[in-house]
């Protein structure tokens, strides 16, 4: 199991650092500077407060369905018809809730389209989400891994289109932004559809109350933990608006170094979708996860230490070269936001884990708290520190989440403490702290020069602590499955 994951997380990465990073430094970032400070925090609002409710087009399904199709591959054909009808009814049920919360908030009186039209996004979004919860729970990665970028790469290649045409370039607008996310995600649906059609032997609608309702009973704890995670991850942007007079420029700023925090977890977030079916199966067959759970977690903390403490060093160089609007302001929500990015990392490891041990009740537990810990440290230090305060409580709330986690998980899972893991985890962090700090100083070198030596030397503190170990790569690779 070690090698497969090895081989389907490489592809994974690879692929995503390609396509969405492209993405988003190459066209969002580029339709931040075009459409101007205020227009894009606007969007950028309204999307966290979509986003809040996504989990009315979801109810936890996904999640569910990754689980169980991993472990019962034959129920394809007897859940997927009946998933599909639900997530058709959810999808009305989420239009139904953001008419009722935007109305509330005014929202939908000042930005009626862009409500609508983002809205639709987290719609397609989810549905795309739910179809590769199938392909991946079919152990299909490599396809899941290729459906993952297509929207992305769609994106590029429309978006590109019209940003660097002479006249439309320059009057881009975000409306156009949010047309072309519904048009790629529509495309990226429809293919995957296409390829679990392919694995069915028939494929037919049926509405059954009574499955539907049975569907939502089993699926109910898993949409109480995505929506607790949205919460304490996106309700930030929202308070910001809510709370400050001139909360849509503060909601740009935190756009601005969210982006780059984004890209940082999208790995992490990767980890955990193809991590999930793995634990499943190997819980279900009594296979021991010790070593697909180190193994998984020194890779994804041997990454972010050097990646979050040199992009700190570097925060100001980094979003004045980036963003019209950059900062030593800026510069330090970005660097907060980095260190929480260590956090969500190693968290994104343990709920995998424990969503695939179906400990969803005792997850969902240290989640409220979080939730809660985030809304009471938002309302505290967004007042005073506007954005910066935003990016403080989220940097606390995901160490609480991380930790509580890794607690959960050797509680439940009853797994052994790894003094020496610490140990190598910390040595690497403080070495890599001293070098960045040494390597930030020759000023005779141009900063990003230093910034990629500074990471660089990073990943070697890393491989020499054992986070990154280079011999169990090429172990791993000649060993047969299990």
């Amino acid at each position: 199991m070690n090698r497969e994951f090895l081989v389907n997380i490489l592809l994974v990465v690879v692929l995503n650092l390609l396509i969405k990073t492209v993405y988003l430094f190459g066209i969002d970032r580029t339709v931040q500077n075009i459409v101007g400070e205020g227009e894009y925090g606007v969007y950028f609002t309204l999307l966290s407060f979509t986003f809040l409710f996504q989990i009315v087009t979801d109810l936890g399904v996904n999640s569910f369905n990754n689980r169980h199709i991993a472990q019962n591959r034959f129920l394809l054909d007897k859940y997927f018809p009946g998933l599909l009808i639900l997530k058709g009814l959810l999808g009305l049920a989420f239009f139904l809730v953001i008419l009722i919360f935007g109305l509330l908030s005014g929202y939908i009186r000042s930005y009626p389209l862009f409500v609508l039209g983002l809205a639709t996004t987290q719609l397609l979004s989810s549905l795309v989400a739910f179809l590769r919860s199938n392909i991946s729970g079919l152990g299909m990665y490599k396809t899941d891994s290729l459906v993952s970028v297509l929207d992305r790469l769609l994106m590029i290649i429309i978006c590109g289109a019209l940003l660097i045409h002479p006249v439309l370039g320059s009057e881009f607008k975000i409306s156009w932004f949010i047309q072309c996310q519904i048009l790629t995600l529509s495309i990226t649906a429809t293919v995957a559809f296409l390829v679990i059609k392919r694995k069915m032997k028939v494929l037919r609608f049926r509405f059954n109350p009574t499955f539907i309702l049975l569907l939502l009973k089993k699926s109910a704890p898993y949409a109480l933990a995505i929506f607790l995670m949205t919460v304490y991850t996106r309700l930030d942007t929202v308070m910001v608006d809510q709370l400050l007079t001139d909360g849509i420029i503060e909601a740009d700023y935190y756009a601005s170094a969210f982006r780059l925090f984004q890209a940082s977890t999208m790995v992490g977030l990767l980890f955990a979708g193809l991590l999930l079916p793995m634990f499943a199966r190997q819980l279900k067959e009594k296979v021991p996860i010790n070593n697909l759970l180190q193994f998984s977690f020194k890779m994804v903390i041997g990454g972010a230490l050097p990646l979050a403490i040199s992009t700190v060093f570097f925060r100001e160089e980094i979003m004045v070269w980036m963003y019209y609007n950059g900062s030593l302001y800026t510069g330090d929500i970005l660097g907060l936001l980095m260190i929480s990015f260590i956090g969500v990392s190693g968290a994104s490891i343990y709920s995998a884990l424990l969503t695939a041990n179906e400990s969803l009740g005792s997850m969902n537990r240290v989640f409220l708290m979080g939730a809660l810990l985030n809304v009471l440290l938002n309302l505290l230090l967004i007042p005073g520190f506007k954005a910066l305060g935003a990016a403080a409580a989220t940097c606390i709330t995901q160490f609480f989440i991380f930790f509580g986690l890794i607690l959960l998980a050797r509680k439940l899972l009853g797994l052994s403490s790894q003094p020496r893991l610490i140990f190598n985890i910390l040595m690497t962090a403080i070495l890599t702290v001293g070098s960045t700090y040494l390597v930030k100083g020759i000023n005779v070198l141009d900063w990003q020069f230093r910034f990629v030596l500074s990471f660089g030397i990073g990943l070697c503190i890393a491989i020499l602590f054992g986070l990154l170990e280079k011999r169990s790569f090429l172990e791993l690779l000649q060993t047969s499955k299990t």
